[in-house]
């Protein structure tokens, strides 16, 4: 944010995800409270017409100093079951905003189903986003995406696979930082007419977007925005949940496989077996097709918009919106 020209405060607070337990975490209570008399004085001198939140540990401090400043605030919670932070919190929030309507069940206070906020597809077309990333046409393209947690499973099974998949599919890859020389020492030593079937990149920043046009099926992760990318495009998944975290990933990927958008494979059991059965599901079009209808009906490609006028309407102390105008704004089309 600062090299973005925006001022950025921290709270003494650190987050619980990526620490350690260790002696200093002893004193993680007391940097909660010293957080909420400094959330206090930082609401205080900025006097913001309106918070938005996505919940959390780190949000408890400036939910309470909002609550107790009388600033309405927004709280978006993506996840199926929400974590014990979003719950002991929700009561603090003017609205809750969530991507599945059982969430709503489970929080206090005036909730709407907006679905995840996802970057635009308007622009992107798959013929435009196949061309771009160089997959050869005629081929159906394998997405493999781990997200931003534990992504070496993933890679493993990718490097295993590949001679069985190539064949009849192009494959992109994203391999994280760590592992993309090995990936592209992978494609130097593939058959000439393999090689090009096979995209790693390292990370993909604003070309995910191709990325998500020009696939056929996407393995990955069950994170919320990957779900919700998917799912406004009609993008059939397989899915191979984080297990860590509450099992938050399990849950999400569960409801989507009630539906039919997605078939879940459980960590400890994805390897290049599971990868080369997953890619199969690309040469059977019927069920392909049926994934797709699924993953559409739970597509909410406006959910951005849908939150930002929750959160304008907040900030302009004027009603808030209905219930149906919030689900009409979020399944604009893509």
């Amino acid at each position: 944010m600062p090299e973005a020209g925006y001022r950025l405060d921290r709270l003494w607070l650190r987050s619980l995800r990526t620490v350690d337990l260790s002696l200093a975490s002893a004193v993680d209570p007391l940097r909660l409270a010293a957080s909420f008399p400094q959330a206090l004085a930082i609401l205080a001198r900025w006097r913001p017409r309106v918070i938005f939140t996505t919940g959390g540990y780190m949000a408890i401090p400036v939910l309470a100093a909002a609550a107790a400043l009388r600033v309405p605030s927004v709280l978006w919670e993506g996840n199926l079951v929400p974590g014990r932070s979003v719950r002991a919190t929700a009561r603090l929030a003017s609205v809750i905003c969530v991507s599945f309507g059982e969430t709503c069940e489970q929080l206090p206070g005036r909730c709407y189903v907006t679905g995840t906020p996802i970057r635009s597809f308007a622009r992107t077309s798959p013929e435009a986003a196949r061309a771009h990333l160089g997959i050869p046409d005629g081929l159906p393209c394998l997405l493999v995406f781990g997200g931003s947690q534990a992504v070496r499973r993933l890679n493993s099974a990718v490097a295993e696979a590949l001679p069985e998949v190539l064949p009849r599919a192009a494959v992109v890859h994203v391999t994280g930082r760590s592992a993309y020389a090995d990936a592209l020492r992978r494609r130097e030593a593939l058959p000439a007419e393999l090689r090009p079937r096979y995209r790693p990149f390292a990370f993909l920043g604003d070309e995910m977007t191709q990325a998500l046009r020009a696939a056929d099926l996407l393995v990955g992760r069950a994170g919320s925005s990957t779900l919700a990318e998917a799912s406004a495009l009609g993008l059939p998944m397989v899915v191979v949940p984080y297990p860590h975290a509450g099992a938050h990933q399990a849950a999400n990927a569960r409801r989507l496989e009630g539906a039919g958008a997605a078939r879940i494979v459980p960590d400890a059991e994805f390897d290049a077996a599971a990868l080369v059965a997953a890619a199969q599901l690309l040469h059977d079009a019927e069920r392909l097709d049926a994934m797709r209808a699924a993953a559409r009906s739970f597509g909410r490609a406006g959910a951005a918009q849908a939150v930002a006028e929750l959160v304008l309407a907040l900030a302009e102390r004027s009603e808030l919106p209905s219930a149906e105008v919030v689900e009409r704004a979020s399944r604009a089309a893509v």
